[in-house]
Order: C-alpha cells, then sequence, then structure tokens
C-alpha cells in the first residue's frame, strides 16, 4: 500500500505514525471508557486526532492491529488529507507496520512515532524516526484542543457584535492594552 504524503509549500508536512491501541490504553481519558464498546472510543481518538491534524497541518496516520482480527487485508481509510487509518494485516501487530514504514520513509522525510513501548521507540530510533510518547501526544493534542476551542469561543463572541472589543483587531486591542499599561 502506497501512503499518500503531500507537501505544504516548500517544506514537507511533518508525518506522524500512531500506535492507535498503545494511544487507547495509555491516555486518562480512555481510561473510565473501557467498559465502552470500542468503536465508540476508536471513534472518539479517530476525531480528536483529526482536529490536532487539521490545525497543525500534520499528516497523521492511526494505526490499529489487526492481530486477532478475522480480516485478512491491510485496509487503508482516508478520513482527510491529513488523516488516514490503516488496519494491519491479519496477525500483523501495529509495532511491525510502523517499523516497515519507518524504515522506508525515515530517511526521505520527518517521522514522528507515538507509541510508550520502549522496545519500539528504541528501534524507531534507529530507524532515523523521531519518537513522542503517548502521554507526550495526549498533552499536545490537548493543549491544541484547547487552542481550537478558545478560537471557536473566540470567533462566536466577536460575531455577536454587542461589544466594541469584539469588532477590534487583535493588533489594535494589543496597541491599547500597552497605552493602559503606561499610565
Amino acid at each position: 500500500m502506497k501512503l499518500k504524503i503531500f507537501k505544504a509549500g516548500i517544506d514537507t508536512v511533518k508525518i506522524i505514525f500512531v500506535d492507535a491501541y498503545n494511544v487507547i490504553n495509555s491516555w486518562p481519558n480512555f481510561k473510565n471508557s473501557r467498559d465502552l464498546d470500542f468503536s465508540i472510543v476508536r471513534e472518539k481518538l479517530i476525531s480528536m486526532v483529526e482536529s490536532y491534524a487539521l490545525f497543525n497541518g500534520y499528516r497523521v496516520f492511526l494505526i490499529f492491529d489487526a492481530y486477532n482480527s478475522d480480516s485478512t487485508n491491510e485496509r487503508k481509510i482516508d478520513i482527510s488529507d491529513n488523516l488516514s487509518i490503516i488496519y494491519t494485516n491479519k496477525d500483523e501487530f501495529a509495532d511491525t507496520y510502523i517499523e516497515r514504514i519507518a524504515h522506508k520513509m525515515a530517511q526521505k522525510v520527518e517521522i514522528i512515532v507515538v507509541t510508550s513501548d520502549y522496545m519500539e521507540q528504541q528501534i524507531i530510533f534507529q530507524r532515523g524516526a523521531y519518537r513522542m510518547s503517548c502521554l507526550e501526544f495526549y498533552n499536545d493534542v490537548y493543549r491544541i484542543d484547547k487552542k481550537i476551542n478558545k478560537q471557536i469561543t473566540k470567533n462566536n463572541h466577536k460575531n455577536s457584535g454587542f461589544l466594541l472589543i469584539d469588532n477590534l483587531d487583535d493588533n489594535i486591542l494589543q496597541k491599547l492594552e500597552n497605552m493602559r499599561r503606561i499610565k
């Protein structure tokens, strides 16, 4: 399967491979979700990562194991230009898939692999990719989620148009703030 990597301007976009089940089992907000239908948890992760990828302009691949699955073939589902879901071949771990792809691509483009599996992190690093723990990824995704929500709130508030401050450009607001502090 050929992975579609796109370019933004002159630089290649940051590529992130995520060991999806490793993330689900590591993120604190999914700890209480273990009793839920796993497809609900999976969809929530996909939604969160899609927003993260779109906001940052990253190309993210969520890799799900098909290790004990009945599915025999690898499947790739393009959610958007920024996010693809990959289900590995039957009896193939996400780790194995990620190692194979990292080996092929790490010398050509910047790759980040998200996993908290220590052995996997060492192998990926040796293949030339960067590594990020699941908790680091969690913190980054939630930091971006807060930024997105803040921007949405700001835009919704600005669109209300009831206050003068809602209708002023950020540059003008900063100048007014600087004038206020001079007194």
